[in-house]
């Protein structure tokens, strides 16, 4: 029987910070105590779990002590001041920002990929980018089967990825549009970019700013955070990311080529119709796949419209979608939680 844990939520006001207690709250982790922590202004309010009132608490080198597992998703300047004082006060950190992730002392973690990984960590473990760990979580039984030697992934992703300010950018944008009213884009496609955007009625094909090779970084993140949970240091991997006016669900067009040249579209469907945490929703007949707003609110990968390609005969077609919040930050970090704990790694 595992110990009562002590566990921290470093962000417990925001977006993934509420998702990670609700997560936390209807999960079994064995928690003790509770500890929710987020920046000075929003110290002092009082959010309930499990039927008791938690104030939250200003976050601090000393918030840490006693406490077992750290979960973080305030930002990523707010991990790299923190993070390290929790680990130094005893505590392993999962962190939901890009703070950490291709440190190469640090566990880039997606459970149904790479569990094992988490034995490496040295107090920091690092949740991988939402598009990067849906994609990955479809792509790996596929990996282990029939090899895996190209991605080529195009991302339709919701605002809220980018917060909550650019959720109600959106809102109030299709509002302004719909009375026919002037407004000024402030937030999208990067609050700290030159230029801002409309996103009501529209696609930005930028998410987060330029680099110097033409990719975004959200872009290269996909590339190198696949990389590295698969440990395929030479894969070839391109990704082109797109933000759409959706409020909640990443989508992703997905083409792969495998090394196995038997596999059949059938042979596909049905293993990933066995896959932990997979859903599969195809049948082109009766017009079934996944889509974002069916996905809110639920904890798996769907994956439908799988196809063979037409000209190569290693290469096959998805569609991937998945709720961002959830399988892509606050429940990937919980199920790394669980993941220690079913591994015996929290002390």
């Amino acid at each position: 029987m595992t110990r009562e844990l002590h566990v921290a939520v470093v962000g417990a006001t925001g977006a993934v910070g509420q998702q990670m207690i609700k997560t936390l709250q209807e999960r079994n982790l064995p928690i003790g105590k509770l500890t929710l922590l987020s920046s000075a202004r929003s110290a002092g309010k009082k959010v309930t779990y499990n039927g008791e009132e938690i104030i939250i608490q200003e976050a601090k080198p000393e918030s840490f002590e006693g406490v077992d597992i750290a979960l973080f998703s305030a930002g990523g300047s707010i991990s790299k001041a923190l993070a390290p004082e929790a680990v130094k006060r005893g505590a392993i950190v999962v962190d939901n920002t890009s703070a950490f992730r291709m440190d190469e002392n640090v566990p880039l973690v997606v459970p149904e990929v790479n569990e094992e990984a988490l034995k490496a960590h040295n107090g920091i473990i690092a949740n991988p980018n939402c598009s990067t760990i849906q994609m990955v979580a479809a792509l790996q039984p596929l990996r282990e089967k029939y090899g895996l030697s190209k991605v080529i992934v195009s991302t339709y992703q919701a605002v809220s990825g980018a917060g909550a300010a650019a959720i109600n950018e959106l809102k109030e944008q299709a509002q302004a549009i719909l009375d026919e009213k002037e407004f000024t884009p402030e937030i999208l496609p990067v609050g700290g970019d030159k230029k801002h955007y409309q996103i009501a009625f529209n696609a930005i094909p930028q998410i987060d700013k330029f680099q110097d090779n033409g990719f975004t970084f959200e872009e290269m993140k996909m590339i190198n955070e696949t990389k590295k949970i698969m440990s395929m240091p030479e894969l070839p991997v391109a990704a082109t990311c797109v933000r759409l006016p959706v409020v909640t669900g990443h989508s992703e067009s997905v083409y792969i080529e495998i090394e196995n040249n038997d596999a059949t579209v059938a042979d596909v469907k049905k293993l990933l119709a066995d896959a932990p945490g997979i859903v599969l929703q195809d049948d082109p007949e009766n017009q079934v796949y996944p889509m974002p707003a069916d996905c809110v609110g639920k904890r798996e990968v769907f994956v439908g419209r799988i196809r063979k390609d037409l000209d190569h005969e290693n290469g096959f077609h998805m569609w991937i979608v998945s709720d961002n919040l959830l399988k892509g930050a606050a429940w990937n970090s919980v199920q790394i939680a669980e993941s220690l704990i079913k591994l015996g790694l929290v002390k």
